[in-house]
């Protein structure tokens, strides 16, 4: 079993190796944001309110980032964006731990974001320039395992550096790992010059194609209510550790690592069975959304420690049916030339998920406690699901259109 796990990770060139190692190395070197909330209320006596409002910015910055790292890939390469982001990213995680007034620290957190957003998208342009379009999706499977690998090791020892060295030591390592990473990656990878450059500019497109595809538009606010969902893991709910259960840094970082490592253990071999039996999409998120929704509806029912294990179990599998499936619709319903464009507008629901999800959530439980606000995301996340229902409807009678003008095509031409 283990070997066929690996099968499918054959033949890749040495910067695809680098790539994911870098990117194992950057994910588990940010140990300090699944505790961000948590240092900013326990360590420096923020509100909920407060605490809700750096994180809006923290969500602001990571749009800044995604939009920026497209832009300037194209004029000077995502190899000197990836460098960029990551020297910089480290720098200013190390400067963070001396910014302690609100002021500062949404300007600071934004600030971080922006520049630290900026790796994703630039890595994917530079995993593209290494291998074939054969690999490319393999490519992509590679650097989720290195994700997921980094997520189970990085809030497990950053809850312990935090337990036995406080928060300031995090922001250190987290600056100093970052560094490391583009220290590797600029031994070990060389920028790949193209031998010219392709012009496209006559190619006839339609910039505003993603905003006139209505099912496109309302996968993203599907996916929006996702994020909304899932972004609250690292921000609500540990400081719901504390404050309901006692629970350190330190169980925190187990119930984290926990996530990442159900998610590593079981998404690719799930996601290579809905491939192989071609299970539509829109239905697994729907599922997806319903297994999110009942995790919260787990936690404001039982006032259990135990319940968080449970929950974190049915919220990965949620992300399992939603994340992966999320990306491979929008793929499928690129225009040819489009691509980008399209995951650009997609990628957003992402960051407008960070600006919501916190704030909301904060706000939430600061008025009405941290009941109300799991009651909350229950209802969120059956929106979700009715909106899903309705996104597989539509899905299912486009097709149905698409086979019958088909037919009749035939008929006509014939």
């Amino acid at each position: 079993m283990i070997k066929k796990y690996f099968e499918g990770y054959k033949g890749f060139p040495k910067e695809i190796w680098v790539l994911a190692l870098i990117t194992f190395v950057n994910r588990a070197g940010t140990m300090v944001i699944p505790f961000m909330s948590k240092y900013l209320k326990e360590g420096l006596g923020f509100s909920y309110s407060q605490i809700g409002w750096i994180m809006v910015f923290f969500g602001i910055g990571s749009l800044i980032g995604t939009f920026l790292s497209g832009k300037i890939s194209d004029k000077i390469g995502s190899y000197k964006v990836m460098v960029f982001s990551l020297f910089t990213s480290g720098l200013i995680f190390i400067g963070l731990q001396y910014v302690k007034t609100f002021s500062l620290l949404c300007f600071g957190i934004m600030l971080l974001t922006s520049v630290a957003d900026m790796f994703r998208p630039a890595m994917m342009i530079t995993l593209n320039s290494y291998v074939t379009k054969n690999q490319r999706t393999r490519a992509l499977s590679l650097t989720r395992v290195a994700i997921n690998l980094g997520f189970i090791f990085g809030p497990l020892l950053g809850g312990i550096i935090i337990s036995v060295l406080g928060y300031n030591t995090l922001f250190f390592i987290d600056g100093g790992t970052c560094i490391l990473a583009v220290l590797i990656f600029a031994y070990f990878v060389k920028e790949k010059k193209l031998l010219y450059k392709l012009n496209l500019k006559h190619i006839s497109s339609d910039n505003y194609a993603p905003l006139k595809d209505h099912p496109f538009l309302l996968h993203w606010l599907i996916t929006m209510l996702t994020g909304i969902l899932f972004f609250q893991v690292f921000t609500t709910l540990p400081i719901y550790h504390r404050a309901q259960f006692g629970l350190t840094e330190f169980h925190s970082g187990l119930l984290l690592a926990f996530n990442g490592l159900l998610i590593l253990l079981f998404e690719i071999p799930m996601v290579n069975y809905v491939e192989k039996n071609k299970i539509p999409k829109t239905l697994l998120i729907m599922i997806g959304l319903s297994i999110m929704s009942l995790s919260y509806l787990l936690l404001a029912t039982i006032n259990h420690p135990f319940v968080l294990i449970v929950m974190m179990f049915f919220m990965s599998f949620g992300v399992m049916l939603t994340f992966p499936f999320a990306s491979a619709f929008v793929t499928a319903r690129s225009h040819k030339n489009r691509e980008g464009l399209f995951m650009s507008f997609f990628q957003m629901s992402y960051g407008f998920a960070h600006v919501l999800s916190a704030k909301t959530g904060m706000e939430i439980i600061d008025k009405f406690g941290f009941r109300a606000n799991w009651f909350v995301n229950f209802a969120i996340g059956i929106v979700g699901v009715l909106l899903s229902y309705i996104l597989y409807q539509m899905v299912n009678k486009e097709r149905k259109k698409i086979k019958e003008n088909i037919i009749n095509s035939i008929f006509k031409a014939s």
